[in-house]
C-alpha cells in the first residue's frame, strides 16, 4: 500500500492512477475530475488525452470539463455544471488550490512518457461554456500554476510591438483561510451585506465576494478572521477597498453611502478593523 502523501512535490511520478489514488492524491481511478484523499482536500485533475479541447500551455492550461462520450471519446451531450464541474467551480469561488497531474497520453511537450507526473498546485482563475469542437457545449477552466509566470498577463500588458521597458508579471495570490472566506458567504446567504441583493449565476448557484475589512498584505497585516470579513457584492467589494465609503464602527451606518451595514446577530465586527478602515477613509477623502 502506497503511503498518503500530504504535500506532494512537482514533477513526481506515479506509474498508475491506483497508485495516485493510493497516495490520496487523486480519489478516482478513472475520472480525471476528482478530490484528492490527503489533508489538504483539494480537488484535482488529471490531464490524460481524452478531450481534444484541452490545451497546454505549462503554467497556464485550457481544461475542458467532465461530460457524456461515446467510446472513441467524442463528445455526444452538452456539459453542465454538476459532479465535477460543479466542484471545480465552487473551487473558483474559494479561491482553493487544484492538483494537476499530466498523463502519458495527454498531447504535450510536458507530459511523461509513461505513467503520470504532478505538474503542481493550480488556481482557477476564470470558466465559461462554449462550443466544443463536436459542436456540442463545452465547460472551460483556465488554470495559473501559484507562483509562477503567467505569459499570458505579460503579454496582454506589454506587447512586443512597443519599445518600451519588458518587466516580468506573476501569479503571486494570497490563499486565503477559505472555509472562513466561505463562511461569511453562507452566513448571509450570498447577499451583500450593503444593498442586500444577491447575484444569481446563469451557471448555477449564487455569487458574492468575502472583503477585509483591515486588507492581509503589505503594510495593513489585517487578520484573516471573521471578524474581519464582510460579505459584499462585486460592486460594493471594489467601493470598500477604494475608500469610496466607509462603516461607522460604533453604528454600522454607512458613510459616503445611504443606509447601515446588514449585520447577522451571529457576526462579530472587529471595532478595530473598522475604525482603520474609517481612518484610511478619511484620509483619502481628505474629510476633517
Amino acid at each position: 500500500m502506497t503511503a498518503i502523501i500530504t504535500n506532494p512535490v512537482k514533477g513526481s511520478h506515479f506509474e498508475s492512477r491506483k497508485i495516485m489514488q493510493e497516495a490520496g492524491l487523486h480519489n478516482h481511478n478513472q475520472r480525471g475530475i476528482a478530490r484528492s484523499a490527503n489533508e489538504s482536500g483539494y480537488m484535482s485533475i488529471v490531464l490524460s488525452g481524452g478531450y481534444s479541447d484541452d490545451e497546454d500551455f505549462g503554467t497556464e492550461i485550457i481544461y475542458t470539463g467532465e461530460g457524456k462520450r461515446d467510446n472513441k471519446g467524442n463528445i455526444i451531450a452538452d456539459q453542465t455544471i454538476t459532479g465535477g464541474n460543479k466542484r471545480l467551480v465552487e473551487s473558483f469561488e474559494r479561491g482553493e488550490p487544484i492538483y494537476v497531474f499530466r498523463g502519458h497520453k495527454h498531447r504535450s511537450p510536458f507530459s511523461p512518457k509513461s505513467g503520470y507526473s504532478f505538474a503542481g498546485e493550480f488556481l482557477i482563475t476564470d470558466h465559461w461554456i462554449e462550443k466544443g469542437q463536436d459542436n456540442f457545449d463545452i465547460i472551460r477552466f483556465k488554470l495559473h500554476e501559484i507562483g509562477t509566470t503567467s505569459d499570458s498577463l505579460s503579454n496582454a500588458l506589454y506587447k512586443d510591438e512597443s519599445p518600451s521597458e519588458r518587466r516580468e508579471y506573476k501569479v503571486n495570490r494570497i490563499i486565503r483561510e477559505t472555509k472562513i472566506a466561505q463562511g461569511v458567504k453562507h452566513l448571509y446567504s450570498y447577499a451583500c451585506q450593503v444593498c442586500d441583493r444577491t447575484i444569481s449565476l446563469p451557471t448555477g448557484g449564487e455569487y458574492a465576494e468575502a472583503a477585509h475589512i483591515k486588507p492581509l498584505g503589505l503594510p495593513h497585516n489585517g487578520p484573516d478572521t471573521l471578524e474581519n470579513l464582510l460579505c459584499l457584492c462585486p460592486n460594493h467589494h471594489l467601493m470598500f477597498d477604494k475608500y469610496c465609503f466607509s462603516i461607522d464602527p460604533e453604528t454600522f451606518k454607512l458613510i459616503g453611502l445611504n443606509g447601515s451595514l446588514t449585520v447577522h446577530e451571529s457576526h462579530q465586527l472587529s471595532r478595530s478593523a473598522l475604525e482603520y478602515h474609517h481612518h484610511n477613509y478619511v484620509s483619502h477623502s481628505n474629510i476633517d
